[in-house]
């Protein structure tokens, strides 16, 4: 079983998915055999991301939902984190399948679980908790960030930016206490923050926000920094600040090109053509102002 376990992760870190999948269904059929609940709650996991990465979201439901159903019937709580965390994919999916309410509910039940889960742990003092219960600790906070993070993208998604803006504050504070201000994950936080204050037209503070990313992604080497590039670049754009969005999103087009990232080339190239738009919009109504 270990052994099929090791093949199946050898060949999706390959790319080879439909071995993969093969290996997995081995995997199961031999856990349910020999009575393993563990193996077959891992081993539904594996298969249920899996489905998911494929974009196979009914078969990921189906599979997210068996696993589960195995953890409940061994005895695991509902707040137990390994048992929320695939509540969060559950309701990823059903915010990918438009399943409003279902998605709704799902990212509800995990939030609120973590935040009692967490507030059980404010009373004790810290001198008072043990290692483990400090590390279990600062796992549940992340979880809650990453779930805010979801559910942040799912109301964006759906242009409730308010309620948006407010998951991706919240999940901002967890990350840059947790992690630290120079982690991937604050910075990809800052960016995305930035993003909605520029969609609500709070332009100058969105700048300041990615600016701030900016800078120290280029201190800790961020892989993504054309990503943040072409988001400043994009928000000084809305600004009218022309000649500076053409600086940030060549820079940006450079490193993209070098990350080999096509998705971001072509996002900062219709950056470009918008600013050649606005440039030529601009003179064509001082050519007409100057007829008038």
């Amino acid at each position: 079983m270990i052994l099929l376990l090791k093949k199946a992760k050898l060949s999706v870190y390959r790319g080879q998915l439909q071995a993969a999948s093969g290996f997995l269904h081995q995997a199961v059929a031999l856990a349910h055999q020999t009575g393993n609940k563990q193996a077959v709650i891992y081993t539904y996991s594996l298969m249920a991301n899996l489905a998911y990465v494929q974009g196979q979201l009914d078969n990921a439901e189906k599979l997210f939902k068996a696993a589960m159903s195995f953890m409940l019937s061994g005895g695991t709580p509902q707040d137990d984190n390994a048992f929320i965390e695939m509540s969060l994919k559950l309701a990823s999916i059903y915010a990918e399948q438009n399943k409003a309410e279902l998605a709704e509910h799902g990212f509800r039940f995990c939030s609120e679980s973590l935040e009692a889960k967490l507030q059980k742990t404010i009373d004790l003092k810290a001198e008072e908790q043990t290692e483990e219960e400090e590390a279990l600790r600062k796992e549940t906070r992340l979880l809650l960030g990453l779930c805010l993070d979801s559910r942040a993208r799912y109301r964006a998604s759906t242009w409730r930016l308010d309620q948006a803006r407010k998951d991706y504050e919240y999940a901002l504070t967890i990350c840059r206490q947790e992690q630290g201000e120079t982690h991937p994950q604050t910075l990809v936080l800052m960016n995305d923050l930035g993003t909605i204050l520029d969609l609500q037209g709070c332009h100058d503070d969105a700048l300041s926000l990615v600016q701030q990313a900016v800078d120290l992604s280029r201190s800790a080497g961020h892989p993504d920094q054309h990503v943040l590039l072409g988001n400043m670049a994009g928000i000084l754009l809305h600004k009218g600040q022309l000649d500076d969005s053409v600086r940030f999103y060549q820079e940006a087009l450079g490193l993209a090109r070098q990350a080999g990232d096509q998705e971001a080339v072509d996002k900062i190239q219709e950056g470009l053509k918008e600013v050649k738009k606005k440039r030529e919009q601009g003179t064509k109504e001082e050519q007409d102002a100057a007829e008038d």
